[in-house]
């Protein structure tokens, strides 16, 4: 069973956006947003981040599917298109568009239910694998910029590497820090010395 939901709706057709108004909020969802263009979506979708969005392909200034782009890179949401057309060219631009949900019109609320469960369900696990693949990128470059701070302070100070390790953890412990903020600020000033530009993270 799926929460309530804020819902963002484009569609260049008045009875149309009614229609799915009045089905949204039968299933228990808050329609939040109703415009009938693209771009008016994508602004909305930037302002107010609504947790689904049930957008046409054909509309006026901005079409469904270059929305559901521009919503996917900058307010990520799960992105439902309703139209009338269905032929291969525009399911191929869907699925580059991170779309999770294709319906054709006129939908029924049980098909719309059924496309909200799933298209919600494939955004939370995609959304946990970013995540996992963020975290692990910033885990990899955490870990070789401590082995760097490790490097220098084995050549500087002139210890092994446990020894370099433990003085690490005792500086982070020392100034209450992370361990990866102390070697972050140990890379950054050998840098500064040498004349090179601060490391990034």
């Amino acid at each position: 069973m799926i929460n309530c939901l804020r819902v963002a709706i484009a569609d260049d057709e008045p009875q149309v956006r009614e229609t799915l108004s009045g089905m949204l909020r039968t299933l228990g969802h808050e329609v939040v947003f109703s415009g009938s263009t693209g771009r008016e979506l994508v602004e909305h979708c930037l302002d107010e981040r609504p947790d689904l969005v049930l957008t046409d392909i054909q509309m006026p200034d901005m079409d469904g599917l270059d929305a559901a782009m521009v919503i996917y890179e900058r307010a990520p949401a799960p992105v439902i298109l309703l139209t009338g057309f269905c032929n291969p060219e525009l399911i191929e631009r869907a699925e580059e568009n991170h779309v999770l949900g294709y319906l054709l019109k006129p939908a029924t609320q049980a098909q719309l239910e059924a496309a909200i469960g799933l298209a919600v369900r494939r955004h939370e696990e995609f959304q946990a694998l970013r995540k996992e693949a963020a975290d692990l990128r910033q885990s990899l470059a955490d870990r070789k910029l401590i082995e760097r701070a490790k490097g220098l302070l084995m050549k500087h100070l002139g210890v092994d590497e446990p020894e370099a390790f433990r003085r690490l953890q005792k500086f982070a412990s020392n100034k209450n820090k992370k361990l990866i903020e102390i070697a972050e600020t140990i890379v950054t000033a050998a840098e500064a010395l040498n004349g090179k530009s601060p490391v990034g993270r």
